[in-house]
């Protein structure tokens, strides 16, 4: 076949602090013929996740950083339009971490193929993707169960969200903090939570004290900072705390100093476990077979903001910091 025009988003330079359009750069490259065992894929959404500002960093991290002059890569969800590997044919849906390019060329084992049924693709970088099951593997992490009062930070996010509809699922009372009325009001009457604050309203430790009186079981943190203090204070003996993430120190130029109340920790004997999705991959089947349930079934929504085309992708990367999602930020490419 002919050659492939495909335009990929580039990292410029390194922010300092919050990321600004000048650290990106938009591109176009020419993919040449697919090779033998090889498949071409078109993308037709891509994922915009907290997690790329901290690979945009120069150093070591758990997953390796992005270079300057190369492609930025993250979630995608694409069909594939030629193929040269038997495993995949033309029209095959797949999912893949070669987001922020329109296409791409790669190897059947770097991909993973999803059923063409669901509808809209996207749901696959939401619910139904890695954004769900870090919320599922999270809640396992520290087995979450019936009856537990459970709260999340960044609860109107992509992970938050599921978080809790899951975690309500299991039988237990959900309480989330979001920025704004309307993701309160999204938390409350469309993700089913028992209840919700607006943080910027009064102290987070106030509003958590007046939701939960009698104390929280879990503390599911997206957050960091005030939320994980109140949390701390909220919690009951023997609580658990799952270390997420925690997007309110991403672009500080230095670490903020950590909760003054961790001494908390060892009077009410309380556990704080830290996890990335990557280690629950052997759990895939399973996750997807739980949460694709709930999915057909109507019981889990998957809420999305989606921006239009590839060249808005930095400026919804820069816009997750400040709050303009609801749910999971998507690009639709095509």
């Amino acid at each position: 076949m002919t050659k492939t025009t495909s335009r990929e988003i580039r990292l410029a330079s390194r922010p300092s602090g919050t990321p600004t359009p000048s650290n990106f750069t938009l591109a176009s490259v020419e993919l040449g013929p697919v090779p033998p065992r090889k498949v071409l894929v078109r993308n037709h959404y891509m994922s915009v996740d907290p997690y790329m500002r901290g690979r945009m960093n120069e150093g070591k991290s758990y997953i390796p950083p992005f270079e300057i002059g190369h492609a930025l890569s993250g979630g995608a969800v694409g069909v594939v339009i030629e193929s040269m590997a038997e495993e995949l044919g033309v029209g095959d849906i797949v999912t893949s971490n070669f987001g922020w390019q329109e296409y791409f060329i790669g190897s059947p084992c770097e991909l993973h193929k999803v059923s063409q049924d669901v509808e809209p693709l996207s749901v696959y970088l939401g619910a139904l993707g890695m954004t769900g099951m870090t919320a599922w593997a999270g809640l396992n992490l520290v087995n979450v169960r019936k009856e537990d009062v459970v709260y999340i930070s960044g609860a109107a996010g992509a992970v938050g969200n599921v978080a809790g509809q899951l975690a309500k699922l299991r039988g237990c009372r959900v309480i989330g903090s979001a920025g704004s009325p309307e993701k309160v009001k999204f938390l409350t009457e469309e993700c089913g939570f028992d209840s919700a604050f607006n943080y910027h309203d009064s102290p987070i430790v106030e509003q958590l004290t007046v939701a939960a009186p009698d104390g929280i079981d879990v503390y599911f943190d997206n957050i960091g900072g005030e939320p994980l203090e109140a949390a701390l204070t909220a919690m009951r003996l023997h609580g658990r705390i799952i270390a997420c993430g925690s997007i309110s120190g991403y672009n500080d130029a230095h670490p903020k100093p950590g909760p003054t109340n961790l001494s908390l920790m060892i009077g009410k004997r309380l556990t704080m476990k830290g996890f990335i999705v990557s280690d629950s991959m052997d759990h895939r089947s399973e996750f997807e077979k739980e949460v694709g349930t709930y999915f057909s079934e109507g019981k889990i929504k998957n809420k999305e903001t989606v921006v239009q085309g590839i060249e808005s992708a930095a400026g919804a990367l820069i816009g997750l910091f400040s709050g303009e999602n609801v749910g999971k930020m998507i690009i639709k490419l095509f």
